[in-house]
């Protein structure tokens, strides 16, 4: 008999009335708002405008689920194009299925074409959201426990996750994976922001530090779920993406810390100048006004002083005179 565990959610629905709160998508819809949030007093930090970051997550968010649900589809295709499965299932995001790799990948291209539009560096914006994204994905990985899904091996543990029988799920207590990465992720959005403040990180390499951080994480955690995948050379097909990312994250942050060592100075043009603000603006006007009207001033006491005092020639015309 098992003293301890967590518990698992009964439904991951709640119904609003006519309206049902799905638990998937509001952990999703949460983590965005905290990375979107973080993410602009960061960026306003670096010396960009408020704001931006949202303008160019209208861009990245859409994309990043578009990226994330095919990902998920295709690597798990089994699970809607099989017989006896309905494709028509590969659209139901909210029952879960989201891969956090496809999300970066094409959330990239979304977030590139909004930098393009507002005329800023991408590495600089993906620097800025960068811890954010670890905090989003800390708080999306609860939606997998409303879900009962994306556990890990069966434990007796006192923080072991208890699943209830379901749909290819058999009940036990298993390790709450979902627990783990949370946590992690917790952890690599307090690691980039200590590195980023003692070493100044700049040129995309916050976010390539982030990315190496969470692949390190996810290729422990991934070994240890039991979910169907697929597997190559006896390893599941995440563990050897998050390899090779893990590679190319590392790659990067050596060669552009040579490339471009630093930290970019400008971040978005004309920031500095909208930040002054009408106020202070106004303010520089009425000094400049108030120097010039000395100015004035001084000039007028000057050619008074002028006329008032006799010159060479008058004195000597007066004294030829008397």
């Amino acid at each position: 008999m098992d003293l301890a565990y967590i518990p698992s959610p009964s439904t991951g629905v709640i119904d609003l009335g006519p309206i049902p709160l799905r638990g998937y998508a509001f952990c999703i819809i949460i983590g965005v708002f905290v990375a979107v949030w973080f993410g602009n007093k960061r960026w306003i930090a670096r010396g960009g405008r408020a704001g931006t970051v949202a303008d160019i997550a209208v861009w990245a968010v859409p994309f990043g689920l578009v990226g994330g649900r095919l990902y998920h589809v295709i690597t798990d295709y089994q699970l809607y194009f099989s017989d006896g499965e309905n494709w028509v299932d590969a659209f139901k995001i909210w029952q879960g299925g989201l891969g956090i790799w496809g999300a970066i990948a094409l959330g990239a291209v979304g977030a590139w074409i909004g930098c393009r539009r507002r005329g800023i560096p991408l590495p600089a914006w993906a620097d800025a959201l960068a811890p954010g994204i670890a905090f989003a994905q800390a708080i999306g990985r609860w939606g997998n426990w409303f879900n009962q899904e994306l556990y890990g091996k069966p434990t007796d543990l006192p923080w072991a996750l208890k699943i209830s029988e379901g749909p290819n799920r058999v009940a036990g207590t298993y390790h709450p994976t979902f627990l783990y990465e949370s946590l992690w992720c917790v952890g690599v959005a307090l690691l980039v922001i200590w590195a980023d403040r003692r070493f100044k990180l700049g040129h995309g390499r916050a976010f390539a530090l982030y990315v190496a951080a969470y692949c390190t994480g996810r290729a422990w955690i991934e070994y240890m779920r039991v979910d169907e995948a697929h597997h190559i050379l006896g390893l599941r097909l995440n563990v050897w993406t998050a390899v090779i990312v893990f590679v190319l994250a590392v790659t990067y942050i050596v060669i552009s810390a040579k490339v471009r060592p630093g930290r970019e100075e400008v971040v978005e043009p004309g920031a500095a100048e909208a930040a002054e603000g009408p106020d202070d603006a106004t303010e520089d006007a009425e000094d400049a006004e108030d120097a010039d009207s000395a100015s004035d001033a001084d000039g007028d006491a000057e050619r008074d002083d002028e006329a008032r005092a006799p010159g060479k020639n008058g004195t000597a015309e007066a004294a030829k005179n008397g």
